[in-house]
C-alpha cells in the first residue's frame, strides 16, 4: 500500500490513517503542517511499533462539546431555578430592614424618584430634612414625603440605574422596600444568569450550581442587592452582557460546524477561503444592549465593553481555527471585526445617549442641569465653510454639545475625586476584602431594637463584607486560571480573568482617587466562577476513577458547606440585627474592618 511520509519521529502514515483522520488528498507537507497545527501540545504518532496517541473527537464536538449527563430529566433548568429561589427569597426577606436610608441611598433613592416626576434628577432639600419623611412602613403603596427643593441637581453617573430604583419606587411606594425591590430582583435574576452561564461553560449542571450558590451565599453581593445604589445593577448588566456573549459563542460555533459539514470534502485547507459568514448575532447585539446599560449605570463599565469586545473577537477568531482556515486572522478582521464593533462599542455609545431622553426632551421645569449650556456657550463652527453655522447645528446640535458638556463634567469628577474617607481602599485589597465598607452602624440602648439587658451593650451594622473563605479561595484561583489559560489554552479561564481584569485593573489607574471596596461587586460574578473552577477540579471529571471521584467530592462538598456557613456566620452584620458588641467584636476578624 502506497505511503504519506511524515517528519515527525521519522513516523510513516498509511493513505487509510490519513483518510482516517480527515486528510485523504492532501500532499505530504501540507498534512505535516495541518498535523503541528491541530496537534500542538499533545502526543504525536511514535517510530514504528510505538503506541498510537488516542483519535481526536469530531470537529463539531470539538466546536460545541456536548453537555455531561444531567441528574435528572430537566435537571439544568429545575436545579438552577431552586438555587435562584433560595438566593431571592434570602434578598428579598425583610427588606424593609434597616427602616431607614443608609449609606448613598440618601442620593439614588431620591433621584430615581426624581427620574419619574421630572424626567432627571431634582434637587432635594437637605438630607437631615428630607431623608426622616422617606422612611416608611415597607408595606405596599407606603408613601413618604419627598420634599423638592428649587431647581435640577448636579449629578455624576448616567441615569439608566437610577431609572430602575426609581421604577421599584413607583411599583411598590417611596419607602424603603420600593427603592430596594429592583436591586433585590435583579440581584435574583443574577444568580440564575450565572449559573446557567456556568452550567454553559463547564458544560457541567454541577459547577454551574455551585456557581450560582457561591452568588446567592456572597456577602458582598448578597448586601448590595438589598441597597439602593447603582453597583448591583451594573453588576447585573455586565454578566448579562458577559452571559449572552457566551450563548453568541454557543450559536457562532454550531453555524460553523454546520458550515464544515457542506464545504469541507476531505480537507479544511481550502485557499483563499475566510470561512461562513455567520450572519445575524442577535445574543451579540442583546450583549451590547446590555452592556451598554451598565456603562449608563456607571461609567467605568466602558472597560467591560472593551475586554468583552477583544474576547468575542478572539472567540471567532478561535472559531476559524478550529475550522482549518489558513489566515484566521485575516479571515477574522474580514469577517467579524467590524460587526463585532457595531455590536458592542457602537451600541454601548446609541444606549449611552438614549438614557438621557429624560433630560434631553424633558425641558419643562426648567429642564435637566446644565441642559442648555450650549445656548450661552455657541459653537465655533466651521469658520471656512459656507453657511458654517448651520452645518455646525446640523451635524452637532445643542443638546449633543450640552451633553458632552454635561458628561465630560461627570468624568472629570469621578475621575479626580480625592476627598479623604475612613472606608476608601486600594483597589488590590478588594480581592481579598481588605477594607469593606459600613453602610450603617448603630448602638441601640438597652430596651430599644430588642437590645436587652443581658446583652448590655448591643451593636447593628450592614456590612458590605464579601463571604471571606469565598473570596480568598477566588483569589487563589487566579493563579490556576492562569495555568489553565497559558498552558492548557482553556477559553473559560480566559473569560473569566478578563471579567476580573476588566473589573481590577482599570481601577489602579485612579489609585488615587476615593474608591471603596463596594465597587468590587461588579466582578463577583467572575470570582463566582473562579472559584467553581477550582472546586470543579477538586471534585475530578466524571470518567475518572470512583475513588478519586468519591474524595473530590467529599473535599469539594465541605468547601460549598464551608462557604454557607460562614455566610451564615455573619448573616447579622449583613442585615442590621441587633447583637451584643461582643458578639459583633468577635465578627471583625481584622482591625481594618472596623
Amino acid at each position: 500500500m502506497a505511503r504519506v511520509e511524515s517528519d515527525v519521529d521519522d513516523a510513516k502514515l498509511t493513505e487509510d490513517e490519513v483518510a482516517e483522520a480527515g486528510y485523504a488528498g492532501l500532499p505530504g507537507p501540507q498534512a505535516r503542517r495541518r498535523w503541528r497545527r491541530i496537534e500542538r501540545g499533545k502526543t504525536w504518532w511514535r517510530p514504528e511499533g510505538g503506541p498510537r496517541p488516542e483519535g481526536r473527537p469530531p470537529l463539531r464536538e470539538r466546536l460545541v462539546p456536548p453537555y455531561y449527563p444531567e441528574f435528572f430529566r430537566g435537571a439544568g433548568w429545575i436545579m438552577p431555578l431552586v438555587v435562584t429561589f433560595i438566593g431571592g427569597f434570602m434578598r428579598l426577606w425583610n427588606l424593609a430592614n434597616p427602616n431607614k436610608i443608609i449609606f448613598d441611598e440618601t442620593y439614588y433613592a431620591k433621584d430615581g424618584w426624581s427620574m419619574w416626576v421630572y424626567g432627571w434628577e431634582h434637587n432635594w432639600q437637605t438630607s437631615s430634612a428630607a431623608d426622616p419623611a422617606l422612611a416608611g412602613s415597607g408595606g405596599y403603596g407606603s408613601q413618604g414625603t419627598a420634599k423638592f427643593a428649587s431647581g435640577a441637581e448636579y449629578v455624576v453617573h448616567p441615569p439608566i440605574g437610577k431609572w430602575i430604583i426609581g421604577l421599584g419606587e413607583k411599583v411598590w411606594g417611596l419607602n424603603p422596600v420600593g427603592w430596594r425591590l429592583s436591586e433585590a430582583v435583579l440581584g435574583t435574576l443574577a444568580i440564575l444568569i450565572l449559573t446557567r452561564t456556568a452550567r454553559r461553560m463547564f458544560r457541567s449542571t454541577l459547577i454551574g450550581v455551585i456557581a450560582g450558590l457561591f452568588l446567592s451565599f456572597d456577602g458582598l453581593s448578597f448586601v448590595m442587592a438589598r441597597t439602593g445604589l447603582l453597583d448591583g445593577i451594573q453588576m447585573f448588566f455586565v454578566l448579562a452582557g458577559f452571559g449572552a456573549l457566551v450563548v453568541d459563542r454557543d450559536k457562532v460555533r454550531e453555524k460553523a460546524a454546520d458550515w464544515a459539514d457542506e464545504h469541507l470534502s476531505g480537507t479544511p485547507l481550502l485557499k483563499g477561503e475566510h470561512g461562513p459568514k455567520f450572519g445575524l448575532r442577535p445574543w451579540r447585539i442583546l450583549a451590547g444592549f446590555m452592556l451598554g446599560c451598565a456603562t449608563a449605570t456607571k461609567w467605568n463599565a466602558v472597560f467591560f465593553v472593551a475586554a468583552f469586545a477583544v474576547l468575542t473577537i478572539l472567540w471567532d477568531r478561535g472559531t476559524r481555527r478550529a475550522l482549518g482556515l489558513r489566515n484566521p486572522s485575516i479571515s477574522t478582521l474580514r469577517r467579524d471585526v467590524g460587526w463585532a464593533f457595531l455590536t458592542l462599542p457602537v451600541q454601548m455609545v446609541v444606549v449611552f445617549i438614549a438614557s438621557y431622553a429624560g433630560w434631553i426632551f424633558n425641558t419643562s421645569n426648567g429642564g435637566g442641569y446644565n441642559r442648555f449650556w450650549a445656548n450661552s456657550n455657541p459653537a465655533a463652527g466651521f469658520p471656512d465653510l459656507p453657511f458654517s453655522k448651520q452645518l455646525t447645528q446640523w451635524l452637532v446640535p445643542d443638546w449633543l454639545r450640552s451633553l458632552w458638556n454635561y458628561v465630560h463634567s461627570e468624568y472629570q469628577f469621578n475621575a479626580n475625586l480625592q476627598s479623604p474617607h475612613p472606608y476608601q481602599s486600594n483597589p488590590w485589597s478588594w480581592l481579598v476584602m481588605g477594607r469593606p465598607v459600613a453602610f450603617d452602624y448603630s448602638s441601640p440602648k438597652v430596651g430599644t431594637d430588642g437590645c436587652t439587658a443581658a446583652m448590655q451593650s448591643c451593636s447593628q451594622e450592614v456590612l458590605a463584607l464579601g463571604n471571606p473563605f469565598l473570596w480568598w479561595l477566588a483569589t487563589a484561583s487566579i493563579v490556576y486560571l492562569l495555568w489553565l489559560w497559558i498552558a492548557r489554552r482553556d477559553w473559560r479561564s480566559g473569560a473569566i480573568l478578563c471579567g476580573i481584569a476588566a473589573g481590577v485593573l482599570p481601577w489602579m489607574h485612579y489609585a488615587e482617587r476615593t474608591i471603596f471596596s463596594f465597587y468590587a461587586v461588579i466582578f463577583v460574578p467572575f470570582m463566582c466562577l473562579a472559584a467553581a473552577t477550582s472546586v470543579g477540579a477538586i471534585i475530578g471529571r466524571a470518567d475518572a476513577p470512583p475513588v478519586r471521584r468519591a474524595w473530590g467530592a467529599a473535599v469539594g462538598g465541605a468547601i460549598v458547606v464551608a462557604i454557607v456557613g460562614i455566610f451564615i456566620y455573619f448573616y447579622p452584620i449583613y442585615t442590621d440585627q441587633t447583637i451584643s458588641y461582643s458578639d459583633w467584636s468577635s465578627h471583625m476578624w481584622f482591625q481594618s474592618w472596623i
